[in-house]
C-alpha cells in the first residue's frame, strides 16, 4: 500500500473511539497510542512525513496484535489491519526483519519441515519436563501435539473442498488434517490436500514484508486453482489467505473469495448427513480465536460443531477478555504482553476445570498449552476437529 492509499484508508477513521473498549492492548495500557485510533494517527504521521520512525513509535505499532476486534465493531468499516501492515512495512530494516526472514525461510522449505517433524517424533515428549525458561525455543517446544505421517491428496480439475495446512500446521497439525479427512468422509465428502501449497504469508505480511507475503499468496492461489472452497486448519492462516487474495499469475480467480471457516463448513456438511457419534462425558472449554470471530464472523462455529456430541458439556473460556495474546509471533516478540493477555484465559481454566480446551488456531493453542503447563493445570489442548473425530463411532 503506497502512502496515498494508506492516507486515504486512514482518513476513513473519524477517531470516534468506539473501538477502544474492544482493543486488548489499549485495555492493558490505557495509552492512546496503544489503541486503534492512536495507531492510525501514528500511521498517518509516518506516511505523510510528519513523524519519523523512532523507537517509541515502533513500540506502539509493534504492540498491535492484529486481532481485528476494532474492525468488527467499526461503523465506518476502517480497514485497520491493512493500515497497520502498511505502517509496519515502513519500519522494516534488515535487523528488524531478521527473525521473520529466517523463520519464514525455514518453514517455507518442505525438507526443513520434514526434519522438524522427525525431530518432534524422535525426541521424548516435552510435556514430561518442566520449562522454567522463557526463551523462544522453550515457548515453542512446550507445545507438542502428535505427529502423523500423511500423504498429500492432489486436487482434481474441479475439487469441491480442499484443506490448507500452512507451514506450522504441516509440522504440528498433521493429526488435525487426518481428523478433518475422516469427518468429511463421514459426511460423504472427499477432500483434496494440494501438495504444492505452502506458507499463507501472514508471518511476512504482519512483519512488514508485503512482497514476500504476496509471493506466497500467489503460489497458494496456483496450488488451489480449481478448488471451490479452501478450508484452512488454522483461522489465522485463513485470515491471511482472505486478506492477501493471492491472484495467480496465470489469470485464475483470486483465492480470497473461496476461503471459508473450516468449523462452519464442516458443521454444515455434518448437519446434512449426521454421522453416528458416541457419547463423550467431557467438560470442554471453547477458546474462540480472534481471526475466527472477527475475520470470518464465526464466533459460534466451534460450539455448533461440537454440540452434536452426546453428553458433552461446553463452556466458554473467558470470551470477554478478548485476545489470548498469541498473535502470530506476538507470544515470542512481545512475551510480557502476551502472558498478561493470556492470564484471564488461564484463570477461567483454573475455575471451570475443563478436561479439554479447544481452539481453531494453532498459535492460540500453542500459547494456551504453554500457560497451562507453567501453571500446573491439567487440560488437553486440541483442535475442535480432532475432538469431534474422537467421537466418531
Amino acid at each position: 500500500m503506497d502512502s496515498r492509499a494508506l492516507l486515504a484508508a486512514a482518513d476513513l477513521c473519524v477517531k470516534c473511539g468506539l473501538c477502544l473498549p474492544h482493543c486488548p492492548t489499549y485495555q492493558l495500557s490505557r495509552h492512546e497510542a496503544d489503541g486503534p485510533r492512536g495507531r492510525i494517527a501514528l500511521a498517518q504521521g509516518l506516511a505523510s512525513g510528519q513523524l519519523l520512525a523512532g523507537a517509541r513509535l515502533q513500540a506502539h505499532l509493534d504492540g498491535c496484535l492484529s486481532c481485528r476486534a476494532c474492525e468488527a465493531v467499526c461503523p465506518a468499516k476502517v480497514p485497520y489491519g491493512a493500515i497497520a501492515d502498511a505502517a509496519r512495512a515502513r519500519l522494516v530494516t534488515p535487523a528488524r526483519s531478521r527473525r521473520t526472514r529466517w523463520l519464514g525461510a525455514l518453514l517455507d522449505r518442505p525438507w526443513a519441515r520434514t526434519l522438524l517433524r522427525a525431530g518432534l517424533w524422535l525426541l521424548p515428549a516435552a510435556r514430561s519436563g518442566g520449562y522454567a525458561s522463557t526463551s523462544d525455543l522453550a515457548r515453542l517446544w512446550a507445545y507438542r501435539p502428535r505427529i502423523d505421517r500423511l500423504r498429500a491428496v492432489p486436487a482434481p480439475p474441479q475439487a469441491e473442498i480442499a484443506l490448507f495446512t500452512g507451514c506450522v500446521g504441516d509440522v504440528v497439525e498433521r493429526g488435525v488434517l487426518r481428523d478433518a479427512q475422516r469427518l468429511f468422509a463421514a459426511a460423504g465428502v472427499a477432500v483434496a490436500i494440494p501438495p504444492d501449497q505452502g506458507c499463507c504469508g501472514a508471518l511476512h505480511q504482519h512483519c512488514g514484508l508485503p512482497e514476500q507475503a504476496d509471493e506466497r499468496a500467489a503460489r497458494n492461489a496456483r496450488a488451489f486453482a480449481g478448488c471451490a472452497q479452501v478450508l484452512p486448519l488454522a483461522s489465522g492462516c485463513g485470515a491471511a489467505l482472505r486478506d492477501l487474495g493471492g491472484a495467480a499469475t496465470d489469470g485464475s480467480s483470486p483465492l480470497a473469495g473461496r476461503v471459508r471457516d473450516l468449523c462452519t463448513v464442516l458443521a454444515q456438511r455434518l448437519d446434512a448427513r449426521p454421522p453416528l457419534l458416541r457419547p463423550m462425558p467431557l467438560r470442554v472449554a471453547i477458546h474462540t480465536a480472534c481471526t475466527q470471530a472477527n475475520v470470518f464472523g464465526a464466533k459460534d462455529a466451534v460450539r455448533r460443531l461440537l454440540a452434536r456430541v452426546p453428553q458433552i458439556e461446553l463452556v466458554e473460556l473467558a470470551p470477554e477478555s478478548g485476545c489470548c495474546g498469541a498473535a502470530g509471533l506476538g507470544f515470542l516478540t512481545q512475551p510480557g504482553q502476551a502472558d498478561r493477555l493470556r492470564e484471564p484465559k488461564l484463570d477461567a481454566a483454573a475455575t471451570s476445570a475443563p478436561q479439554v480446551i479447544v481452539s481453531a488456531n494453532i498459535g492460540c493453542a500453542m500459547h494456551l498449552a504453554v500457560g497451562l503447563h507453567q501453571r500446573g493445570l491439567v487440560a488437553e489442548v486440541l483442535h475442535p476437529v480432532s475432538l469431534l473425530a474422537r467421537a466418531l463411532a
